[in-house]
């Protein structure tokens, strides 16, 4: 064991930051754990979280892992970060935050100017994309940040992911992988690069390119470990930080997903259904796929953005009975979850659930609401969760859809991480709302384990990615589709939940036109 190479995965989340020690199968040999407040808010709609406050949590996680271990930290060949998307940072001249980081659950809007110039502008114009793109300019933060925060903007130096600034705090060099380049930034998404000058996003923001750090790809070197650092996670200075990918893009890559015919899906706080293609695919037409954890590669993501959100949310609202009783009897609250999703016969007895609780930009549109719709005085809160589960699983199917027309590629097996797959229940409907095996990774920790992937081949721990996935990734339990239940479930997606959006859509723009929301 002593002389075994392991590999440290820092995994900072929405709700926790993780501290992941993988060996070269794939095998969690240690595991510490801090949970985070995921932002506080200084007016209704920001999400913000001080930067210090991630790093210092980062320490307090390496410390619980080493805990946790019998393993030693000399062990360690290499460290490797994935974070949570769209988390951006300004840092001054040394390094410094300048402000708190802006969260990517925030909801503030910037104003938008005059529209884009020349032939992008009469481009939008002529292809009906100007609202699409206003919506881009209200949601930059970079726009936010100089509109109201002029002082701050004008110190900044550098302009940077959540990853980007951990890894500079583990290197002290501006550095960071393309497959963590998800949000509003100048990205090119198809190329894994910054946007050329001639591209339009210049325009729709100030960040200018010396704002953004040097962009490697995932399994490349970002530098080595500093002492402070190194002293910080516990670990011996100088061990090369290798460059992995967003969360996202980790799980997909830890759940063994190498191919466009396996669809990984996420049971996270936003739940996803993505593949990985070797082809520039627009999953919804105009949306861009976005950088793959594996080198050159495309993520055909369709995303739920309030996603698991809803269960927790449904947790803290109507769940104290059992959250009670699990502390009484010592046991996870969601066992007796499960035990109400198995009290309600498929299809939750009519009551059918659309899970847009929050806008989209395309599909759904920035009108979006969710619905629940079927009530009758048969239905308990039993049944609403139920339909939350079912209702999430609709949605990701018609992505999944989606993702095969814009492909051609038909998914075959289905691979599911995230914190919800760990329900037997929900993998259960989810086999059977689609018709196909559902298969839950051999680790629930597949976003470490992606990032721990892209670290071994970057070490020369294995020869090449297609080893490594085959080494480090593996099925732990799957759940057949029953038949029967199966034929209930596709006349409901096919008879009703397809028709949901279309005919609520006029509605929730009236809702929106007098309400003012959703914003």
């Amino acid at each position: 064991m002593s002389d075994t190479p392991l590999i440290l995965a820092i995994d900072n989340g929405t709700q926790s930051v993780r501290a992941l020690l993988f060996d070269t199968r794939g095998n969690l040999v240690g595991k510490g754990k801090q949970e985070i407040e995921p932002y506080f808010s200084e007016k209704p709609g920001w999400a913000e979280q001080h930067p210090d406050y991630f790093w210092e949590s980062l320490g307090l996680a390496c410390d619980k892992l080493w805990q946790s271990t019998d393993a030693s930290p000399e062990q360690v060949a290499g460290v490797t970060v994935t974070t949570q998307r769209g988390t951006v940072i300004n840092v001054d001249r040394d390094g410094h935050a300048l402000r708190p980081a802006i969260i990517w659950l925030d909801q503030r809007h910037a104003r938008v100017g005059a529209p884009v110039k020349g032939p992008w502008g009469w481009l939008f114009k002529l292809t009906r994309l100007e609202d699409t793109i206003n919506r881009f300019r209200e949601k930059t933060q970079a726009n936010w940040i100089a509109q109201n925060q002029p002082e701050i903007w004008a110190k900044t130096h550098k302009f940077l992911m959540l990853s980007g600034y951990l890894n500079f705090r583990l290197t002290g060099r501006y550095r960071d992988s393309t497959g963590s380049q998800v949000g509003y930034l100048p990205f090119d998404y198809k190329k894994h690069r910054w946007a050329g000058k001639h591209d339009f996003k210049w325009q729709t923001m100030p960040i200018i390119p010396d704002q953004l750090p040097e962009l490697v790809s995932p399994g490349d070197k970002l530098g080595e470990l500093l002492s402070d650092a190194a002293r910080h996670l516990g670990i011996p200075e100088g061990l090369p930080v290798i460059a992995a990918a967003s969360d996202k893009a980790c799980e997909v890559l830890g759940s063994g997903g190498l191919a466009p015919h396996v669809g990984c899906m996420s049971y996270g706080t936003t739940a996803t259904i993505n593949t990985t293609s070797p082809r520039y695919v627009e999953p919804v037409r105009l949306m861009p796929p976005y950088p793959a954890a594996l080198p050159g590669h495309y993520s055909t993501e369709v995303m739920i953005y309030r996603g698991f959100w809803m269960v927790s949310w449904f947790k803290r609202e109507f769940g104290l009975r059992e959250r009670k009783i699990a502390g009484q009897q010592g046991i996870e609250p969601e066992v007796l979850f499960d035990e109400l999703v198995r009290d309600v016969p498929p299809g939750s007895m009519g009551l059918m659930l659309q899970p847009y609780w929050s806008p989209g930009v395309r599909q759904p549109g920035p009108e979006a609401k969710g619905a629940i719709i079927g009530f009758g005085d048969v239905h308990t809160r039993a049944h609403i969760y139920r339909a939350i589960l079912e209702g999430l699983a609709y949605a990701l199917r018609e992505g999944k859809e989606q993702i095969e027309k814009r492909s051609g590629v038909p998914i075959r097996r289905l691979r599911v991480a995230g914190g919800g797959s760990q329900s037997d229940a929900a993998m259960q409907l989810t086999a059977d709302i689609f018709g196909l095996p559902a298969e839950r990774p051999h680790t629930y920790e597949t976003s470490g384990l992606g990032a721990a992937i892209d670290a071994a081949v970057g070490l020369g721990l294995h020869p090449d990615f297609e080893a490594a996935v085959s080494a480090m990734t593996r099925v732990g339990e799957c759940f057949q589709p029953d038949p029967e239940t199966h034929a209930l479930y596709n006349r409901l997606y096919s008879e009703v939940y397809l028709d949901m959006y279309p005919r609520l859509q006029p509605i929730y723009r009236k809702i929106r036109d007098i309400t003012g929301y959703p914003r």
